[in-house]
């Protein structure tokens, strides 16, 4: 393989509210038109500033127009809020769907995670669409995280349109931020038939039944054989620490989940990119040293990436971003994302074994632009 090109989606803005740049998504779009979204903060730990930004760039990355925040902060139950992700699905023609994820902030200086209990802010799901390619956008609106209304719950990517025309919504589950139980946490999938009008029970996409494994950040996506294939970035909790990331297939548009496998490599995915004749793609940050985004290939339906199909997509000089971790419970996890300044990639096919990845870069966690590189098989 070879990277053919890299690019900057938006630079860190000294001292303003786009310092921090982090979890960018991205979407092509029928016309051709690059859509990204991110979240951009002062501090990388200032929930209180934090917006949902939209930019686009319509000749390949070369330019890109100047970020905005379409949507105004909301309240839910009585409570101000701010946007802290959004994610597209291309709907055809000029239509997109945005999924976003609201962040609880009427406690100002609340962190988003609670280390005594392993509890979160309120987080909450809405939808909104555009019909002119990302230019504007609807009042956003909630959908029913049924059975879990009453829980946060975190996006953790964008809506699909699955094989059988359901969209399927992919979330997370948490605890309420001084719930001193235990932790249920479970990737989970709900599914609407009439285009988010309503909403079925999510399903489990991937649970420990003991509570010990954590299917943390799950990455589905649509295969061109018609399953759908998540992957999981996997902490051990009975270790304290992260393992190999795992693997879900479902062959019934995310209704039912065989159970996760083992991928045999540590890190973060990407959701993964069918790239035409049998090849899957895994972008992924692989933090067991300095922080670096690498990309694989399997031919094997996600079973296994070989070593000798890797290559570096994106490499700063920075120091390892990893703690000595040593509580079963999270706390030491979170504490050691927040120092992160690379990483959660996302990644889509742009042609015939070709891959457009951005990924969030800086040099500490406070200054992070969002850049592209457009990845291609040899």
């Amino acid at each position: 393989m070879s990277t053919l090109q890299h690019g900057i989606v938006v630079k860190s803005q000294a001292n303003t509210n786009e310092q921090s740049c982090c979890f960018p998504r991205i979407a092509i779009l029928p016309n051709g038109r690059w859509l990204a979204g991110f979240r951009a903060t002062r501090g990388k730990q200032d929930e209180d500033l934090q917006r949902a930004m939209v930019t686009w760039s319509d000749d390949q990355g070369k330019m890109w127009s100047k970020p905005t925040e379409p949507w105004a902060p909301m309240k839910v139950d009585g409570k101000p809020g701010r946007w802290r992700a959004i994610c597209f699905t291309p709907l055809g023609g000029s239509r997109v769907l945005g999924t976003l994820n609201w962040a609880d902030g009427s406690v100002p200086g609340q962190p988003l995670f609670n280390p005594q209990t392993e509890g979160v802010q309120d987080l909450r799901i809405f939808m909104t669409v555009s019909q002119n390619n990302g230019q504007t956008w609807s009042v956003p609106k909630r959908i029913v995280e049924k059975p879990y209304d009453k829980i946060p719950v975190s996006i953790t990517g964008s809506t699909l349109v699955m094989p059988d025309g359901s969209w399927g919504c992919q979330f997370e589950l948490n605890k309420t931020f001084n719930d001193a139980g235990l932790w249920h946490q479970a990737a989970v999938m709900s599914h609407s038939t009439d285009q988010g009008e309503t909403w079925s029970s999510a399903v489990d996409v991937a649970r420990d039944p003991k509570l010990q494994v954590l299917h943390w950040d799950q990455r589905p996506q649509v295969l061109s054989d018609g399953s759908v294939v998540s992957l999981f970035w996997t902490f051990d909790k009975s270790k304290g620490d992260y393992i190999n990331m795992h693997a879900a297939r479902s062959t019934d548009s995310g209704r039912t989940w065989g159970k996760p496998w083992d991928i045999g490599i540590p890190g973060q995915p990407a959701p993964l990119v069918d790239l035409g004749r049998g090849r899957l793609g895994l972008v992924y940050v692989d933090r067991t040293g300095t922080p670096m985004i690498k990309m694989r290939v399997s031919r094997d339906g996600a079973r296994t990436f070989p070593a000798n199909t890797e290559i570096v997509v994106h490499q700063r000089s920075v120091a390892s971003q990893t703690i000595n971790k040593q509580q079963g419970d999270s706390a030491d996890a979170w504490a050691e994302m927040a120092a992160f300044s690379i990483g959660l990639p996302d990644a889509v096919r742009i042609g015939d074994g070709e891959a457009l990845v951005v990924y969030y870069t800086g040099p500490d966690k406070d200054h992070t632009d969002i850049e592209w590189a457009r990845v291609k098989i040899d």
